[in-house]
């Protein structure tokens, strides 16, 4: 091994995996008997080749189909390659798929054991960590019912406490952390960047982009069972962007963003709630102003505009990010604007019965024609978990002569001849 592949915590080389589809069950017998082949083979991953540093987190990214949980399945070792190989150094813990590693008749402590065994924790170490395993997992009450009693949501607070308590070198998640509560996401992020902080190696396969940018160091996207790209995550989550946004697949906008828009500002309803219920804030309104303070609905090209929404804290010590975004659906952003990384604002910690005004001025509104919806939201200190959003009514851009959907400010200049 040379000292390179020797600073690596995982390295794959010309992975391959195929499965044989059958078109019937008996189909398998009668191969096995006769020796001829009743099956047609489908490729779900090709030529696959990377290598993840310690100390560095990688994610995965594509549709649906594209291979990612099978890539991660054979990572840990749940799946075995058709070709190719796979080198892991140190103790891995993985998040795969609901319930994966779990025995529904046991209660949750004993498959706190189970599990634990599982990843290599001797049993004097596991009772060690017992306590604060059930502590991180907030399931005291029901630890020591069935699990096949338990919520979705329950199951990845256990399956995420165990995984995270062994503290392994590896921490592989196929997107076990879209199916908790507000609350336990949060905790949950707060321990993936202390793994990152510890210099461990992390896999992390999700759908949501900004996750990917802020939790990893490079990212892979996977197409039809191959790399399409892999490098810096932001820059490989942009061109995945670009491509999603360029397919086909959305409706008129009139037809059918309103009732999307509904769900969508419903589901944001649910979030920024913990275990008992308590919501964190609340956006009471969001409005798209002229410079004048006069409510827009028709905007002029290249002219100011002020984004304001009104923010009621609902707890005490509440801290947040604020963010605005231009829409063009409820899944498909045409510009964003966030406060993390800006030092020179307010950001809390705010009391309960604040209500704090924020507003954005976009300068010289550079779209030609169209229209978006305003989406204001309020995310937690770390900017990665969003308490609330709320979409705008439809915007539209005033008329106007040109090309292109942008129209820039700018300035002509022509020198006369000398």
């Amino acid at each position: 091994m040379s000292p390179e592949q020797a600073a690596h915590r995982i390295s794959v080389e010309g992975l391959f995996k195929d499965f044989k589809i059958y078109t019937q069950p008996q189909d398998r017998l009668i191969e096995l008997l006769l020796g001829k082949p009743r099956h047609e083979v489908f490729h779900v991953l090709s030529d696959i080749s990377f290598a993840v540093p310690s100390g560095k987190s990688l994610g995965i990214i594509g549709v649906n189909g594209a291979g990612k949980s099978t890539l991660l399945k054979l990572l840990v070792g749940t799946l075995q390659p058709t070709g190719g190989n796979i080198s892991l150094r140190g103790q891995v813990a993985a998040l795969l798929e609901l319930g994966a590693g779990f025995h529904p008749e046991f209660t949750g402590r004993k498959n706190i054991f189970l599990n634990a065994s599982l990843l290599g924790v001797p049993d004097e170490n596991i009772e060690q960590l017992e306590a604060d395993i059930i502590e991180f997992s907030e399931l005291d009450y029901f630890i020591d019912r069935p699990v096949k009693t338990y919520s979705s949501g329950m199951y990845v607070r256990l399956a995420f406490s165990i995984a995270t308590m062994v503290r392994p070198d590896i921490l592989v998640i196929d997107e076990a952390l879209s199916v908790g509560d507000m609350a336990f996401q949060k905790k949950c992020v707060q321990r993936m960047n202390e793994f990152r902080e510890q210099q461990k190696t992390m896999v992390f396969c999700s759908h949501s982009m900004f996750h990917v940018q802020e939790l990893c160091d490079t990212a892979i996207w996977l197409d039809q069972g191959r790399i399409r790209e892999m490098g810096d995550s932001d820059k490989v989550v942009g061109h995945y962007e670009d491509y999603c946004s360029n397919k086909k697949v959305y409706h008129s906008i009139r037809e059918d963003i309103p009732e999307e828009l509904k769900q969508a500002n419903a589901d944001s309803e649910g979030e920024g709630k913990g275990e008992g219920g308590v919501q964190d804030c609340k956006i009471n309104s969001l409005s798209v102003k002229s410079p004048e303070g006069n409510e827009l609905t028709s905007i002029p090209a290249l002219s100011d505009i002020v984004l304001e929404m009104e923010i009621e804290v609902l707890v005490d010590g509440m801290e947040g990010n604020f963010g605005f975004a231009f829409m063009k659906s409820a899944e498909e952003p045409i510009a964003s604007f966030l406060t993390t990384g800006v030092d020179d604002i307010e950001k809390g910690p705010f009391r309960k019965g604040d209500k704090i005004t924020v507003a954005l001025t976009v300068k010289n509104m550079a779209m030609r024609v169209g229209e978006f919806y305003v989406l204001g939201g309020l995310a937690d200190k770390s900017g990665l978990l969003w308490y609330e959003t709320k979409f705008s009514k439809l915007k539209h851009i005033d008329a106007n002569k040109g090309v292109g959907p942008l129209i820039m400010h700018s300035e002509w200049s022509v020198k006369p001849p000398s």
